[in-house]
């Protein structure tokens, strides 16, 4: 005697469960229709914090959400110099790590605990930001403009 029913055609079944597999395989894999370069999307970014030193330089903090996690950021320091009538990049460093921040507290009103420096010959540069609302500021990070580059400090 038979215990089990069968609701489909042997068929149907089986083409249902390949197509499934395929349609649920792609989707576990985090497979997505591949995407030409020429249409990728750039990373979301807010300029968080600037600051100018005696004209000839600019220092400025990025946040520069991730691309794998919508919550994940990354904190970029950046040195321009002008010259030429412009601002031309001269060096860059990323704050704390990559993706080692949270994208809302960055973007946020009070982000910037502490963004410190001066025009001396070799600028200190002192970043602290939010973690989270409820943790607080992260511990200050030291660094050093020389010359256009960036120096741990």
């Amino acid at each position: 005697m038979r215990t089990t029913r069968t609701f489909c055609r042997p068929g149907t079944a089986v083409a249902l469960t390949a197509l499934l597999a395929t349609g649920l395989g792609a989707g576990v894999a985090g497979a997505s229709p591949a995407r030409p370069a020429a249409h990728a999307v750039p990373a979301q970014t807010r300029q968080i914090a600037s600051a100018v030193l005696g004209g000839d330089y600019r220092i400025t903090l990025t946040a520069v959400r991730s691309a794998d996690d919508e919550y994940a950021a990354s904190v970029r320091l950046r040195v321009y110099r002008y010259t030429g009538g412009a601002w031309k990049e001269s060096d860059r460093a990323t704050v704390g790590g990559p993706d080692a921040w949270f994208w809302y507290p960055l973007t946020g009103g009070g982000a910037v605990c502490r963004f410190s420096t001066a025009s001396t010959g070799r600028a200190p540069v002192e970043v602290s930001l939010l973690v989270t609302p409820s943790l607080g500021c992260s511990p200050t990070h030291h660094y050093v403009v020389e010359d256009g580059h960036i120096l741990a400090g």
